[in-house]
């Protein structure tokens, strides 16, 4: 279906406007919910495989939805409130950016970075960092929104700076040394637009209330399908043009 060219493709804030509105929101999010732990979403039997082999492991920007095990993997995100309850659970957590990672090269076998490279303006530089402080040979775990051409309010919402165009994505994960040995569709984002602007307008409008019904009746909705969801991972890459997310283990070179 054409789209409206009146409707923007990707985000128009400047880099500190969507590093500052990325801070905020999350920060006020994190602070009025709950860890969900890893093994309640479909990601786990795949996460938990690849943490078993790793006992280095890091996973950038989690907020409270983590997919590696909690104890004893790194955890670094902007958050101080998500921050808080995963040290809580035995994790090992810094604040900081993707974008200036306080690791050495080559810290970790096990690199985890999902929904966070399409928040930051400089994902060339985002996409170098998780590939400096992975090892020869590390995996990379990967998840990230496709194709400009279904921008929407939710993107703007929590912060997107982009979607990729597919081709596009796969070119800058080369230019860092990934391979590429599986791949799925990924995502829980709601798939009805009109769903979507109702629950943006409760939560610009009417937070309180908003976040009582995230709480106690979306997120638990939510988490009974997707523990219903059984994960498909395809070896190599599958076709892109059919889905708006990707999630992608990739070989360090």
């Amino acid at each position: 279906m054409p789209r409206d060219v009146s409707t923007p493709t990707e985000s128009t804030r400047n880099e500190r406007e969507l590093a500052d509105a990325n801070r905020a929101f999350y920060e006020g999010l994190w602070s009025e919910t709950k860890l969900l732990t890893p093994d309640l979403f479909s990601t786990w039997p795949l996460a938990s495989k690849l943490a078993a082999a790793a006992p280095r492991r890091l996973e950038v920007a989690p907020g409270l939805r983590p997919r590696l095990p909690i104890e004893g993997t790194n955890f670094l995100d902007i958050s101080a409130a998500a921050l808080s309850q995963l040290a809580a659970r035995g994790g090992k957590v810094t604040r900081g950016s993707i974008l200036s990672l306080p690791f050495p090269d080559a810290s970790f076998d096990l690199v985890a970075a999902l929904d966070i490279i399409e928040h930051v303006h400089a994902d060339e530089q985002a996409l170098a960092e998780l590939s400096r402080v992975a090892a020869p040979g590390a995996t990379v775990l990967i998840a990230t929104p496709l194709h400009p051409a279904i921008w929407n309010g939710f993107d703007d919402y929590v912060g997107h700076r982009r979607r990729y165009v597919p081709d596009e994505l796969l070119a800058k994960l080369a230019t860092v040394g990934w391979t590429i040995e599986q791949s799925s569709s990924y995502g829980m984002q709601a798939k009805s637009s009109r769903l979507l602007d109702v629950g943006i307008w409760f939560l610009t409008h009417r937070r309180r209330k908003a976040m009582f019904v995230y709480n106690h009746l979306i997120m638990p909705l939510g988490m009974r399908a997707e523990r219903k969801k059984v994960l498909t991972m395809h070896e190599g890459l599958i076709d892109l043009n059919t889905i708006d997310e990707v999630l992608l283990v990739c070989r360090k070179s």
